[in-house]
């Protein structure tokens, strides 16, 4: 897996857009990520604890993609729901190479 930091997220959001890498942003209101293909070209946007992502940040990004939660938890740290998310970004193409 490769890790990126970028200076100005925007722009990086769009270059890599521009070369055909399908951006994901994590928030708690988005489409599960279990029932969204993560299988092709793809970055994995996460914001901060607390606050997430921005609108503009949000806005660029293709799909919005969430985990599922039940009972009483209502959000994940940054760094584990960037694990599991990653994980099952993994766990999809592991079964699509099959």
């Amino acid at each position: 897996i490769l890790i990126m930091r970028a200076v100005n997220l925007a722009s990086t959001i769009r270059e890599i857009k521009e070369k055909g890498v399908f951006c994901y942003c994590a928030d708690a209101d988005g489409e599960s990520c279990y029932r969204t293909d993560m299988t092709g070209a793809c970055a994995l946007v996460v914001g901060s604890e607390g606050f997430g992502v921005s609108r503009l940040t949000r806005d660029l990004c293709d799909v919005v993609v969430s985990l599922p939660m039940k009972g009483e938890i209502n959000s994940l740290n940054a760094s584990v729901a960037a694990g599991v998310l990653m994980y099952e970004i993994r766990r999809q193409r592991d079964i699509k190479e099959r």
